[in-house]
């Protein structure tokens, strides 16, 4: 479970000699100086990577704490699911800013805000010793660590809570053991495994046409942006090479949306959502609103309007869970609906007394503005890491920043397959407008063209676009 899941880089570790059978302790090795102040980031999505990109990594001792060691570019997980993309094209790898940050690939369980003490687990596999715990030292971060079974402490100075949310399973029994979510590269990699392993069990010839129909049926939970752009992804590679390369079973594949709301894109303008309704009519996905899964079993679904529903492959995608150290923390003020941390208009938490703690930020999904929710985005999460890393850079240099956070919104995009989107704009502060089919198409692929953050992936994902256009996806399965 992810807890204070973030990417991480973990430090270099050099063994002692051992002089006896006791386990050989490790040492972690920072070149910082002792005048840095320490900054913790725990997070490595749209807030914390930000931060850790931005923020002046000269003045400031950063350390990050992640569970991985990569930033997954959220958006282009549908695209990389399907072959689309390839899977580098949406991650970023954080140990690109070694030396100068240390990062331990970990959780964060707890947090003492009293003493700036952050309790961690290793997220790697462990090792055969084991040891009591250890405390990474305050400036030199060094510390007798023997083995990845065993906790951690970190001291802080400055903290940034950005461990972003777990996706919402609604305690609905079997989703978790036998339902794909789509959170990151890992996720996307088995969906795009199960979609190829459905269609070579498929074209067995030991199979009925019944059990056939069965393995090609996908349903997808969640009318949000992330199920509609994966049902769009699915969708041109079914009328692409699945059609040339699968060609009887591909008249037998389906795919199915359900959602218990009665429009999907909810959150969309109201003829952008019936734009992408009627489109979907028009290319044989099937809608489902206002349905609601009861349970899932291995291979199977029961939806309370339908009965059982076969299927080779669930995607669930309804919305975000607290994270569990969000969860664990009780002496700061959190939303009574999703259990998010309050922060003020500067992003410091809010104690349950009502003071502010100037040394604590929380930004993404952990947390929300008292009385100015923002949605669960990756806008909102990356602005907020940008504010938060020009604060902090001001505050390194001893200058007033007390600018509180403005969101601009910049508008949504939705990718709905056949080279067409949906663009809304019309929520905005400024400039109000909307777009569909191929002009709003250009509009999501020119956007995330842009964001994409490394000048490798501003070359590989224009390639693979274009790769792809010329050749078709690849369809190995391995």
């Amino acid at each position: 479970m992810f807890k204070a899941r973030l990417s991480v880089v973990c430090g270099r570790v050099q063994p002692h000699p051992a002089k006896s059978s006791v386990a050989a302790a490790r040492t972690f090795t920072s070149s910082a100086p002792r005048s840095k102040q320490r900054l913790v980031i725990l997070g490595s999505g749209w807030g914390g990577y930000e931060i850790l990109r931005a923020v002046d990594k000269k003045r400031w001792n950063v350390t990050m704490i992640s569970p991985t060691n990569a930033f997954n570019f959220t958006p282009l997980l549908a695209s990389c699911a399907v072959g689309t993309l390839e899977f580098r094209c949406a991650v970023e790898p954080v140990r690109r800013f070694s030396p100068q940050v240390a990062c331990y690939q970990a959780w964060c369980d707890t947090i003492d805000f009293k003493q700036k003490t952050l309790k961690c687990v290793p997220a790697t596999p462990p090792v055969e010793f084991e040891g009591s715990t250890s405390v990474v030292g305050a400036a030199t971060n060094e510390s007798s660590y023997p083995g990845t079974g065993t906790t951690f402490n970190l001291r802080y100075d400055k903290l940034v809570i950005a461990v972003g949310a777990y996706s919402q399973t609604f305690n609905v029994p079997g989703v978790k053991e036998h339902a794909h979510f789509l959170k990151n590269v890992r996720d996307a990699r088995a969906i795009r495994t199960r979609i190829i392993d459905c269609f070579e069990q498929a074209n067995q010839p030991v199979l009925s046409d019944i059990q056939r129909r069965n393995l090609l049926n996908f349903c997808i939970v969640g009318g949000g942006p992330t199920g509609v752009e994966f049902s769009a992804e699915l969708h041109d590679l079914l009328h692409a090479e699945i059609e040339r390369h699968y060609p009887s079973l591909a008249r037998m594949a389906k795919i199915t949306l359900y959602d218990v709301a009665p429009n999907i894109l909810g959150n969309f303008d109201k003829s952008l959502g019936a734009y992408a309704e009627n489109k979907f009519q028009r290319d044989g996905i099937s809608i489902k609103t206002r349905h609601h899964v009861e349970r899932v079993e291995k291979d199977r679904m029961f939806v309370k309007e339908q009965g059982e529903v076969p299927f080779g492959l669930l995607v669930w995608s309804t919305g975000l869970a607290p994270n569990p150290l969000i969860q664990s923390i009780d002496s700061l003020e959190k939303h009574d609906k999703t259990q998010s941390l309050f922060t003020d208009q500067n992003l410091n938490v809010i104690t349950k007394d009502g003071h502010v703690d100037p040394d604590v930020w929380a930004i993404g999904d952990a947390a929300n503005i008292k009385d100015q929710i923002l949605p669960a985005t990756a806008q909102v999460a990356n602005q907020k890491g940008k504010y938060v890393a020009q604060k902090l850079n001001k505050i390194v240099k001893d200058q007033e920043h007390t600018k509180p956070f403005e969101f601009q919104n910049k508008g949504s995009l939705a990718y709905l397959g056949d080279w067409k989107a949906i663009y809304d704009r019309s929520s905005a502060d400024t400039v109000k407008t909307k777009e569909t089919g191929r002009l709003a198409w250009l509009l999501w692929r020119s956007a995330y063209f842009t964001m994409t953050l490394s000048i490798r992936n501003k070359i590989l994902v224009p390639t693979y676009w274009f790769l792809n256009w010329i050749f078709g996806r690849d369809l190995t399965r391995f």
